[in-house]
């Protein structure tokens, strides 16, 4: 198959766009695109300071080299989350982050969990029933919480993260079948600035994954290949699995599904529970992030739960 623009060989066939590229277009449609996106979206322009959340992994480190060769003012953000195990999970992926930003002479800051709270992720997890149950879920509140306050602090304009289409569309499905209507309210390609949280942005919502991936092989883009070792069972991996299964049977579904949401969610009517939630945020009182919870956010709570815990089991010399 030849390539829409010349009578070079197409390395990559969308078929859902009806587009077939070589190599030099496809790595000239990728920006051109996402230029698109952000223009149409509003998200931010060349005036903006812009932080990306990077992890090692392809959508993030595409993102940042886009955004780059866009020429935007963008910084890198890498989370350490001390998730080694056996493979060596963060060290890798910290280690990939800080070669790429090394190889393009980008800015890169670095916030180790552990440093700065004194245990892990994983340790963490262990230590609270919800993260026994659900290791996942003290790392994204973790994430969330340190992303805001880096960009708060440093005086970013925007944080933006390389979450791509299937990402969004598994999210949406598992709103849609549960009826979270809080969170289908605020799922969206931009989160403007509101009461100290930072304004966010996914300048990657309509691409593929696959498209995402044939960019990072593309131009030479090392990335983390493999998934967390936490992520096995995950709920947003099944929804993904669904989704791909019915775009097997109809090309540009998953686009569909999520364009078509965004064009609808103009006219929903959702309950006012997330304006609730917003007219009642207040500063924390030991990190002065916006919370809605009484004295301490959810982060520092959790923290303290996990530091508590600790104490109380190296006092009864148990080892977590």
């Amino acid at each position: 198959m030849k390539c829409r623009k010349c009578d070079e060989k197409a390395v990559i066939h969308m078929r859902q766009h009806k587009l077939a590229l070589c190599k030099n277009h496809y790595l000239d449609w990728i920006p051109k695109q996402t230029q698109r996106f952000i223009h149409d979206n509003n998200m931010f322009s060349t005036e903006d300071r812009i932080l990306v959340a990077v992890s090692g992994g392809k959508d993030s480190l595409v993102l940042w080299d886009v955004l780059s060769r866009l020429g935007y003012q963008v910084d890198g953000l890498y989370i350490g989350l001390g998730i080694d195990g056996g493979n060596g999970y963060s060290a890798e992926s910290r280690r990939i982050t800080e070669s790429f930003a090394a190889e393009h002479k980008l800015d890169l800051i670095t916030y180790d969990i552990e440093e700065h709270e004194g245990l892990d992720i994983p340790t963490a997890a262990s230590l609270t029933r919800r993260g026994r149950e659900r290791p996942c879920s003290i790392c994204g509140l973790s994430k969330r919480h340190i992303m805001n306050r880096v960009a708060i602090e440093n005086d970013y304009d925007v944080l933006v993260t390389g979450h791509n289409l299937d990402d969004e569309a598994a999210v949406l499905l598992g709103n849609t079948l549960n009826w979270l209507t809080a969170y289908l309210q605020r799922q969206g390609p931009v989160l403007p600035t509101r009461s100290g949280l930072v304004k966010k942005a996914k300048p990657f919502f309509r691409f593929y994954e696959r498209e995402t991936a044939a960019y990072a092989l593309l131009r030479g883009i090392e990335y983390m290949y493999d998934e967390c070792p936490h992520a096995d069972g995950a709920k947003s991996i099944y929804y993904k699995v669904l989704l791909n299964r019915l775009e097997a049977d109809r090309r540009g579904a998953k686009l569909s599904f999520y364009l078509s949401f965004l064009r609808a969610k103009e006219t929903m009517s959702f309950n006012s529970e997330g304006d609730d939630v917003e007219r009642m945020l207040h500063p924390c009182t030991s990190c002065g992030q916006p919370t809605s919870t009484p004295d301490l956010c959810t982060y520092c709570r959790t923290w303290k739960e996990v530091r508590d815990r600790r104490e109380t089991m190296l006092e009864q010399g148990i080892e977590s």
